[in-house]
């Protein structure tokens, strides 16, 4: 095989039909300015490429239910193997993902539970133990005497398959009839089955009348259904209520008789282990006016939001049941798991699923995941966490020969959990496999084994390669921009001085999810940073206290709050912005032209235009979503869709309209030469030169650029945005409402998926508003913004419950200062060094 990924003539996006050869089985970084195809080449060339080619190895059945991706834009791709991507899009939203059920560890618990658990009654609460068929007889005739029953041998239970040998194996065993789902048929007729879907099956042994006259009778049948069903029998009476009994699990107090313990009894994604009340969501549903079923906040009244049957949660191991253990945070469980004893017979199977748990819980603890539970929605993870939990389930399956693909996997970890991160992407790699990162941070570009810079600039200006091979050969590039800060020559700059807080918002008795009732003070008219290690409960603070509570001061929303005692200071703002990373659209039709409101104020302008008024066309003839001058063979998609089965759908560009989505009465109407397609396909850059006469489109031109985004498309479609640039859009959208001066901003990592020349530009913004009078709040992990910041609130000192204090606040020297407690002034220390002591100023 070879040594190397042979890429030839990349063309994909931006890229400039580069040929790139890089190491195999090594940790490779691709670096370079924001938008200069770093993702086109790594994920949309790359591992498209890698997936594309492993998927064609399958069969045409295979085929028809994975989603394809297309052959990308290059020439030629040599020595590259099956690839796995993993980025900051691709976890479940899922009522029903967690954690646990991504990382696989619950399946592991699922399986140590049904091995060595202990049932208990789920009435009385004692312990259940097996039943002699003496003593299931005895409770049989309990029945009121001359009363009919059915003795069933259940035989295959909730399980996928068609069965016709079983039923001719029953047929030569004397069986006559057999339950299937619930139905009784004659085993001589035919009994169709459809292969995909499970099935239940009873055989029916005998139907008899309890009394003294029958006990021979009945014993014969109950012994032959133990026999037929491997300890089980099934006792339907003439009324149709079932009785279960076991040579297994009984209580005898409550006559309760339990199934012997499998992995599905623990799932929640099972009709065996699921509540039957919420069918395990955790929570009550509802039918929305689309009739569409809706989770609500109710939490089940049955299972309490532990969303399994009741005989599943009173299976215990050391008094927990495995609710109870996927409520433990990592780090707890990690102990709870090192201290469990079991009888010798039982550490035998035992000793084995626990070792594949911790060393699966180890890797979750190095990536600074240590404050999760298993049972936490994937829905509620941030893209960061999202991404190392998924990061974590790879490393836990021990694939070798595999392209791992990331994308800026550092985002939203504290400078003292990299190293782990790092030494995790080495351990992928040592054990034979290539790991390819897109990366920005500092100590991940200096880690690699080969970087790969691209540039020189973005959109247009990208796609070149500027600079390859180990960091000393990219060191010495003088026309790389990342090189540059590399070396010292350029940086963020430390402002000249820390501005003076015009007021203060106070947040007294802050003490939701792992908050210890803090005091915290956010200076108005300034720049603050929230930081923390993962978990030390900025987001809590920030958004389910600060957000929600301005919101429903300010706005009158009806918002839940965190717990807290209540807020001072609000009257010194009227408006309060949060802009996250979510994406700004979920189709095609969404763009930065639509999002920003940009497309009505360049709808406006063709529609000004001489030969928009003689044709009589207002504005809406402008719009691709309605028809009139719209293409209606594709409906203003621009392309059209044909479904190939066992072959992905094929996205061919519309013929009537080129993919301009435009009818050709539209695309005659021009202003400085140019349609609205021509705008709609160039960059922000290119149409600001055309469009900044045109003050309403030059605002938020201006405003795009300022804040890197000069190399996007205006009529880029929404899913294909990183949530980097998804929020840098919505900061736009906001930045361009009129200022009041009183406007409360709060911003969640905003240089995710920046370079360090990118940060510089959006800090100037930043500073801009606060400049203004406004309060700027941030969430950040990057030092360079850290520094910049008029004050600091640091959280922690660790994640999860050993979270939520003040570890340190004040400016940034004040915190670099402020000693050993706090894991952020460790590192601000050594930012700080050489920039020198800014004065106070006042805003």
């Amino acid at each position: 095989m070879l040594d190397e990924i042979r890429i030839k003539g990349a063309a994909q996006h931006n890229l400039k039909r580069i040929d790139v050869a890089l190491p195999r089985n090594k940790l490779i970084v691709v670096t370079g300015p924001s938008g200069s195809g770093k993702s086109s080449l790594a994920f949309d060339t790359i591992f498209a490429e890698g997936q594309r080619r492993y998927i064609e190895c399958l069969s045409a059945y295979a085929r028809q239910f994975i989603d394809q991706m297309e052959k990308p834009e290059v020439e030629s791709v040599e020595g590259i193997s099956p690839a796995i991507s993993i980025d900051q899009k691709t976890i479940s939203t899922n009522p029903r993902s967690t954690v646990g059920t991504i990382t696989e560890v619950y399946d592991l618990f699922r399986l140590l539970f049904a091995r060595v658990g202990t049932p208990h009654c789920p009435s009385c609460g004692r312990v259940v133990s097996s039943q002699t068929p003496e003593e299931i007889l005895a409770r049989i005739a309990e029945h009121a005497p001359g009363a009919k029953v059915r003795i069933l041998a259940p035989v295959i239970k909730g399980r996928k398959g068609e069965y016709q040998r079983l039923f001719e194996r029953l047929r030569k065993k004397g069986f006559l009839r057999a339950r299937v789902n619930g139905a009784l048929h004659d085993l001589e007729d035919d009994i169709p089955l459809e292969k995909n879907r499970k099935h239940s099956i009873e055989v029916l042994v005998d139907t008899v009348k309890i009394g003294p006259d029958a006990e021979r009778r009945l014993r014969a049948a109950v012994e032959k259904a133990l026999e037929v069903a491997e300890g089980e029998v099934l006792v339907v009476d003439e009324s149709g209520k079932e009785r279960f009994f076991s040579q297994t699990l009984l209580c005898p107090y409550c006559e309760v008789s339990l199934a012997e313990l499998e992995p599905r009894n623990f799932s929640f994604n099972s009709p065996y282990g699921a509540c039957p009340k919420c069918h395990g969501l955790g929570y009550q549903t509802t039918h929305n006016e689309w009739g569409e079923v809706e989770l609500t906040d109710d939490v089940c009244p049955d299972c309490c939001g532990a969303r399994l049957r009741k005989e599943s949660l009173s299976v215990k191991i050391d008094g927990k049941n495995i609710h109870d253990i996927g409520e433990l945070s990592i780090r707890d469980l990690l102990a709870e798991c090192a201290r469990l004893v079991f009888s010798p017979a039982q550490a035998l199977v035992a000793s084995r699923i626990l070792k594949e748990i911790a060393s699966r819980l180890a890797v979750m603890e190095e990536l600074g995941m240590s404050y999760l539970q298993l049972n936490r929605k994937t829905a509620s993870l941030s893209g960061g966490e999202a991404q190392r939990v998924r990061l974590a389930a790879q490393v836990g399956s021990r694939l070798r020969g595999v392209l791992y693909v990331l994308d800026e996997p550092t985002i939203g970890l504290h400078q003292r959990d990299n190293g782990r991160l790092i030494a995790l992407l080495r351990s992928l790699r040592d054990d034979g496999n290539s790991v390819i990162v897109v990366e920005h941070d500092e100590q991940t570009i200096r880690s690699a084994d080969y970087l790969l810079d691209l540039g020189p600039g973005a959109g247009e200006d990208g796609g070149f390669k500027v600079a390859e091979g180990p960091l000393a050969a990219v060191l010495a590039a003088p026309d790389s921009l990342t090189a540059q800060y590399l070396r010292g020559e350029r940086s963020v700059p430390v402002p000249p001085a820390r501005r003076k807080p015009a007021g203060w918002l106070v947040i007294r008795k802050a003490r939701e999810h792992n908050l210890k009732s803090i005091d915290v003070r956010v200076p108005l008219a300034a720049m603050t940073a929230v930081t923390g290690v993962s978990g030390s409960g900025k987001s809590t603070l920030v958004y389910d206290i600060l957000y929600k509570a301005l919101e429903n001061k300010l706005y009158k929303a009806r918002q839940t709050v965190g717990a807290h005692d209540r807020i001072e200071g609000i009257e010194g703002l009227d408006k309060v912005v949060a802009v996250d990373q979510k994406p700004i659209g979920r189709t095609p039709r969404s763009n930065p032209a639509t999002y920003t409101g940009l497309f009505a104020a360049l709808r406006d302008l063709m529609a000004r235009t001489g030969e928009a008024r003689m044709r009589g066309y207002g504005p809406g003839r402008f719009s691709f979503n309605v028809p009139g001058g719209r293409c209606e063979d594709c409906e203003g998609a621009g392309v059209k869709k044909i479904e190939m089965h066992f072959l992905a759908d094929v996205f061919v560009t519309c013929d009537r309209c080129d993919g301009k989505r435009y009818n050709k009465e539209t695309l005659a109407v021009t202003y400085k030469g140019k349609s609205i397609a021509d705008y709609l396909a160039m960059t922000v850059d290119d149409a600001y030169e055309l469009l900044k006469a045109y003050p309403q489109v030059k605002r938020r031109l201006a405003t795009l650029k300022r804040v890197g985004l000069g190399y996007i498309r205006l009529g880029q479609p929404a899913p294909t945005l990183s949530g980097g640039e998804a929020q840098r859009i919505k900061l736009t959208k906001e930045l361009g409402r009129r200022a009041t001066g009183r406007t409360h901003y709060l911003l969640d990592e905003p240089t995710t998926g920046l370079h360090f020349d990118d940060v510089r530009k959006l800090l100037e913004v930043l500073s801009e508003l606060a400049s203004l009078g406004n309060t700027v709040v941030i969430i950040e992990h990057n030092l360079e913004v850290i520094k910049y910041c008029d004050y600091i609130i640091d959280l922690g000192p660790e994640g999860g419950a050993d979270g939520g204090r003040i570890v340190a606040q004040g400016t940034p020297e004040e915190v670099a200062a402020s000693g050993d407690g706090s894991h952020t002034a460790r590192y601000l220390k050594k930012a700080l060094a050489g920039a020198g002591r800014p004065e106070r100023k006042d805003g």
